[in-house]
């Protein structure tokens, strides 16, 4: 078996976070003390390998140690205890615009930063117009890059980082920059990379781009590693792990005459356990709580389901099923029962509204009020906002004519 081309054996990182620092020398004699500070491990103990080809994933919350390990991975930062090994050409892209001096043209930035990643004049030569050319930025490479925005900043530095191939490459929190054309074209060269041979390590928030790019994962949590594995499999635990403890109440906004009252909506998975998240696939009761003091004649409960960006996914109502009761008081709660989640992975937000039999006076409406997490499912689809449902048949291709 071929040799690990990136090796992370027992790595710690510390930091020390001041809480009072002296700025000079005559400061420290005249206070008599040094400075005060606290030890903070970024890192604890962090072991894994990486085997060649592979494109390798690190998620977890803010503050995890995401970037402080591939800043070790990098030689940018050096661990206090362990070791990082890493076998062949690396080339990195860990910040926005890292390498490049600003008063320098793109063109001039190119060769800058293609020296600092180990290519000669000779091989910038060579691979400079596929770098401009990927990059998109043909028109602006002979301007300072002072004035270009942070994406431009990001594709410029992403075109080098690429295209000097490298046996490993780190990508840290740049893969939501450019506009789609520019994705799809490093979703192509990843692949390209891929195979080619080569070892990818990415970390971003992305959760999609994760589970679409790498083979495997590492969840870091507070500077530990939680979890390794196949991408799906930790990312749909980490997605459970996070969700677990959310809650329904959203904020929304509320009217109504008062008649009745929405106390409360719930969403309960297949065993009639209260949730906040669902995946794709599953099957869902919305529980609406009702309360009502005096007798309220045909009331109609609908539910609204909107996308964050305010898109209007559907609205189930009662008088639209043809099951209106005659009069509801007390309390109680009416279920609408979903045998399959339609709709993919996203945050929605729900709202429950209950009117009389005309929908013209509302009783108590609380829009956008509750909101619902669904991650990934059955079928494993990523665009748009709800799945059709259907099957593939490929029983024309079997003559191949």
């Amino acid at each position: 078996m071929s040799r690990p081309a990136v090796v992370v054996d027992g790595v710690s990182k510390r930091y020390r976070l001041y809480h009072e620092r002296n700025q000079s020398l005559k400061a420290t004699v005249l206070r008599r003390r040094r400075a005060r500070y606290e030890e903070f491990w970024a890192l604890s103990d962090v072991s894994f390998e990486i085997a060649p080809g592979r494109t390798f994933g690190l998620i977890g919350e803010n503050g995890s140690g995401k970037s402080t390990l591939l800043k070790c991975l990098a030689r940018i930062l050096r661990p206090e205890r362990g070791t990082v090994t890493v076998d062949g050409r690396l080339s990195a892209l860990l910040e926005l615009g890292a390498g490049f001096h600003p008063e320098l043209s793109g063109r001039e930035n190119v060769y800058l930063n293609g020296a600092i990643l180990g290519l000669s004049r000779r091989d910038l030569d060579a691979r400079f117009d596929d770098i401009v050319a990927f990059s998109g930025l043909e028109h602006f490479i002979d301007t300072p890059v002072k004035g270009y925005s942070s994406g431009m900043y990001v594709r410029l530095g992403f075109a080098v980082a690429i295209n000097v191939e490298p046996e490993v490459l780190l990508v840290d929190e740049v893969l939501a920059v450019g506009d789609a054309e520019f994705q799809q074209r490093c979703a192509e060269k990843f692949d390209e990379l891929r195979r080619a041979g080569r070892t990818i390590v990415i970390v971003t928030h992305a959760m999609d781009s994760i589970r679409n790019l790498c083979d495997e994962v590492a969840l870091l949590e507070h500077g530990t590693l939680r979890a390794l594995g196949p991408a799906a499999t930790v990312i749909n635990d980490y997605e459970d792990s996070v969700h677990a403890n959310r809650r329904a109440d959203g904020v929304g906004w509320r009217w109504g005459t008062g008649e009745a009252e929405i106390e409360r909506v719930e969403f309960l998975d297949a065993t009639g356990r209260a949730v906040t998240h669902v995946r794709t696939g599953d099957p869902l009761v919305v529980r609406v709580h009702l309360a009502a003091a005096e007798p309220i004649e045909q009331p109609v409960l609908g539910l609204g389901v909107h996308t964050l960006d305010g898109v209007q996914v559907t609205g189930p109502n009662l008088r639209e099923a043809g099951l209106v009761p005659d009069r509801f008081v007390g309390r109680g709660h009416i279920d609408h029962r979903i045998p399959r989640v339609p709709l993919l992975p996203g945050t929605y937000d729900f709202s429950a509204l209950l009117y009389d039999y005309t929908i013209t006076r509302a009783v108590d409406a609380r829009i956008r009020a509750f909101r619902f997490d669904v991650i990934h499912g059955d079928p494993a689809e990523e665009h748009g906002v709800v799945t059709l449902g259907g099957t593939w048949d490929l029983a024309g291709l079997a003559d191949g004519r």
